[in-house]
């Protein structure tokens, strides 16, 4: 195609530039950049499991469902992530990218993984609101801050911090860890060594869920159902661990160590802080709180303090200073990962990115709303229901990289460019979808009791199994729209991208076919003006859907406007999206309605639904016109595309009759004063040969060259004055297989010429001008084929519509790619003496009868050229 105009350098605000603030957001982190040692890496990702959700979550599954059947599904589970971790956190550290861009790679696509995007951002703000919440409770309780005001300053404190990215959160963590560590180990070695009976009374705490002591199948799936959840913190790990160098012989050991304590290593730590919240639950109960309040780590730790010191200000103060240690830990983590998932799902939906730091603080606002909705009251359901698409989605990634990856059914490398990714991948998208549908069917009740409570795992195994089966039943073809290009082996840090203008290394450097030049990840992914036409699989594949909606339908398609089928399913899709929006909110205000005496909390339900079936045909106005606009901005900007693509034309032939004129001119002039030189130079070398009749055989020889080369340049200089003059034609009506047959029979040829004349129609043309471009072209044919013993020629004529075709075909040496593109171009010859005039002249002659050349040609296997003219009256109707 042609190379449309670089757009102007992208003008970024000057702090994307910034990529000690950027972090690499959105590509692959650079070396340069991975400048910090395993152990500091590992200390960083390691720095967020302080979160004291999980002891919240582990005092929630004891208090409801007993130790009975917690303590063994916290191990199963503790198991489970970890093994679902581990390929999740080699990959990325292997090929330094985040979580987004390795599930894009991961049997999602481009576009699919934007899903996935959007729920690694959930996890991170409800976790976020889940830790401000606790900090919010432990600053009310040591200096009687309003929890409002807790909340506010819990949220706020984590920008400044957040702001700089993994560099100042890296000193944070190897700053606070040594504090940290011993704070919360403190509490726990005094119990264990001062009250160890604490650990039978723990052990013999029954649930209040569930009916009899002792191991419970429900009771035991319910408590799984709410710690998957936690199997996407691996996210939050593999954001750090992207930074780790690049293995070598020399810190192999030390790498796969990071790897592995700071990756799926995190659940080693986390499932021991689950458990000390059961235990620490377990404590406040029997020490006369209630559950809403033993629930609550501040609580918690409160008690654990109490067996350091009998000072209740001392308690306090520890305990509250431990909670902000731990809250402020984790929560630049949390602020953090949602920055990074924000930019990667916006930068999609609107091919803008105004920056990492812009979705920091919308992520903190969203956390913020959430504290002020009350999301801690909701805890247990809100996880077991985060848990489904948590497992789904961990299910179907694990599949490709644990299974598909060592069968070689996917790339061996995550891909994760925009230029080479399917916008969607059945194996990721259709398990993970597929998988949350069964899932979500059973924990809504319709298939059991037993299947409620074991949602979650359905909802990894029926992932697995699925994405597994697509995978294979695909081929794995949906990984790759087209096969990446290798660019040059340059420096590595010497690749120049051709929007932006930066310097970027191989591994984030795409081809871009529009463009034609080499461009950075980043940029490709903000283009929206490609419209991915490097991809010509997805644009076959829609046309050949339009086409099926065409034939289905053949008694309509004449009645309906174009594209109708596709227009509605994306009304569909639009209109689904927000109606699942908007009854996800309707859920959760309906879980967070508070039952009063005068309206029952039952009949708030039906009431919501009446309003929400009321609003769907808003919805559906609403989609349409989502979809009617990003129609009409497309042919706005296809409009301005293809005017564009005029005035760049207008600009080539402008530039091409300049150098024409230009070429006319000199060559006017130079065959002027050349033609009396050469004319005296020939007629000489004609005299000296006739007077050397009986010279030596050397110097008949010399004579005969120069005599020779001397006509050569007279020919040369009647082509060049030939190319310089504009002709009139004379037209007549020509039968153009008879002119073919006796224009071909005056030529001398070397070899035979066959004929295959089956046009039977007549062309107006020049008779004279015309023989001149088919002689160049069949001259072209015979010089393509003298050094070829089988080589053959066809001349072949026929009629097509309101044109008649005239084809020279050869089986000759053939040209590249390159040399037919440039065959037009005046004065462009690959022949040692080739002037570079006879196809130029051959395309304006053939131009001004109204016709076209076309050129097929294959390196080492011939040459086709057709002249299309138009037929003797066509078009007079």
């Amino acid at each position: 195609m042609e190379t449309p105009q670089l757009p102007a350098l992208r003008s970024y605000h000057s702090w994307i530039a910034n990529e000690t603030l950027e972090d690499y957001s959105l590509r692959y982190a650079a070396r340069s950049f991975r400048r910090w040692s395993p152990f500091v890496i590992a200390n960083t990702a390691l720095g967020g499991i302080s979160f004291l959700a999980l002891e919240a979550i582990g005092g929630a599954i004891t208090l409801s469902y007993g130790f009975a059947n917690a303590f063994p599904a916290i191990l199963v589970t503790c198991l489970f992530i970890f093994l679902t971790s581990l390929p999740i956190a080699y990959y990325s550290s292997r090929y330094n990218i985040d979580m987004d861009l390795l599930t894009r790679g991961a049997g999602f696509g481009y576009v699919g993984s934007t899903i996935t995007s959007l729920i690694y951002a959930t996890f991170t703000f409800i976790f976020f609101a889940l830790e401000g919440v606790i900090m919010a409770q432990a600053l009310n309780l040591f200096a009687d801050v309003p929890l409002v005001l807790g909340y506010v300053i819990s949220s706020v404190v984590i920008i400044p911090i957040t702001f700089m990215g993994v560099t100042l959160i890296s000193k944070l963590q190897l700053l606070s860890q040594p504090i940290w560590i011993a704070m919360h180990l403190a509490p726990f070695a005094y119990i264990l060594f001062a009250h160890p009976d604490t650990l039978d009374e723990w052990a013999a705490f029954v649930g209040s869920d569930i009916v009899g002591e002792g191991f419970n199948f429900l009771a035991f799936g319910s408590a799984i159902g709410v710690l998957c959840a936690l199997s996407i913190q691996i996210g939050e790990q593999v954001d750090y661990l992207r930074f780790l160098p690049d293995k070598t012989r020399e810190n192999r050991f030390r790498w796969w160590a990071a790897v592995i304590a700071a990756g799926p290593g995190w659940i080693i730590v986390g499932g021991f802080k689950i458990l000390c919240g059961s235990l620490l639950a377990v404590l406040a109960i029997q020490a006369g709180l209630s559950r809403s309040t033993a629930l609550e780590p501040i609580h918690m730790y409160i008690i654990a303090y109490e067996y350091v010191s009998a000072d209740p200000r001392v308690v306090l103060a520890l305990a509250a200073i431990f909670v902000l240690i731990s809250q402020v830990k984790i929560n630049v983590t949390n602020a953090y990962a949602g920055s990074l998932a924000w930019s990667n799902f916006f930068s999609r939906v609107t091919h803008y990115h105004p920056g990492r730091v812009v979705w920091l603080v919308f992520n903190i606002l969203i956390s913020l709303l959430l504290m002020l909705l009350g999301i801690f009251q909701t805890l247990e359901l809100v996880l077991a229901v985060y848990s489904i698409i948590a497992a789904a989605w961990i299910g179907s990634i694990f599949a490709d990289l644990a299974i598909l990856k060592p069968l070689r059914v996917s790339p061996a490398f995550p891909e994760f460019k925009r230029a080479y990714l399917y916008n969607f991948n059945p194996v990721g998208c259709g398990s993970m979808a597929l998988a949350s549908f069964v899932a979500l069917l059973c924990f809504s009740g319709t298939s059991g009791v037993m299947a409620q409570a074991y949602a979650a795992p359905i909802a990894f195994v029926t992932a697995l199994t699925s994405a597994v089966a697509i995978g294979v039943a695909t081929k794995g073809r949906y990984y790759l729209a087209r096969q990446p290009v290798q660019l040059p082996a340059t420096i590595p840090d010497a690749n120049l991208c051709a929007i932006c203008g930066v310097t970027y290394e191989r591994s984030d450097m795409v081809h871009c076919t529009f463009y034609e030049q080499p461009i950075c990840s980043l940029c490709c992914s903000l283009d929206s003006h490609c419209h991915d036409v490097c991809k010509a699989p997805v644009g076959v594949l829609e046309t050949s859907r339009s086409r099926y909606f065409g034939r289905a339908l053949p008694h309509i398609r004449d009645k309906i406007a174009p594209h109708m089928g596709q227009r509605l399913l994306k009304v569909v899709g639009v209109l689904f999206t927000l109606a699942v929006i908007t009854g996800g909110v309707f859920l959760l205000t309906f879980r967070l309605i508070e039952p009063g005496s005068e309206q029952p909390h039952l009949a708030s339900g039906p009431l919501l639904l009446r309003v929400f079936l009321a609003l769907l045909p808003l919805l559906g106005i609403g989609a349409w016109w989502i979809v009617l606009s990003q129609e009409s901005r497309e042919l706005a900007e296809r409009d301005l595309v293809a005017s564009l693509e005029k005035l760049r034309q207008t600009q080539r032939d402008l530039a091409s009759n300049e150098r024409l004129a230009a070429i006319g001119q000199i060559t006017a002039t130079v065959s002027h004063e050349l033609r009396n030189p050469l004319g005296t130079l020939v007629t000489s070398a004609d005299v000296l040969r006739r007077s050397l009749k009986n010279a030596d055989e050397p110097v008949l020889n010399e004579l005969q060259r120069l005599q020779r080369n001397a006509w050569r340049c007279v020919r040369i200089i009647e082509d060049l004055l030939d190319f310089s003059r504009k002709h009139a034609l004379v037209v007549t009506p020509i039968l153009i297989d008879r002119w073919v047959a006796q224009h071909v029979a005056e030529q001398d040829a070397t070899r035979p010429i066959q004929l295959d004349l089956a046009a039977g129609c007549r062309v107006s043309a020049d008779g004279e001008r015309l023989r001149q471009a088919f002689s160049n072209v069949l001259a072209n044919a015979l010089q393509a084929c003298e050094t070829a013993d089988d080589a053959a020629i066809v001349v072949s004529t026929r009629c097509e519509g309101d044109n008649a075709i005239i084809c020279v075909a050869d089986n000759g040496a053939g040209m590249s790619r390159e040399t037919a593109a440039r065959v037009f171009e005046p004065l462009f010859s690959t022949k040692a003496f080739g002037v570079g005039l006879g196809m130029p002249l051959v395309k304006r002659i053939v131009e001004q009868h109204g016709g076209s050349v076309l050129i097929d040609s294959e390196q080492g296997a011939g040459t086709r050229v057709s002249i299309v003219l138009p037929r003797a009256g066509a078009g007079s109707s």
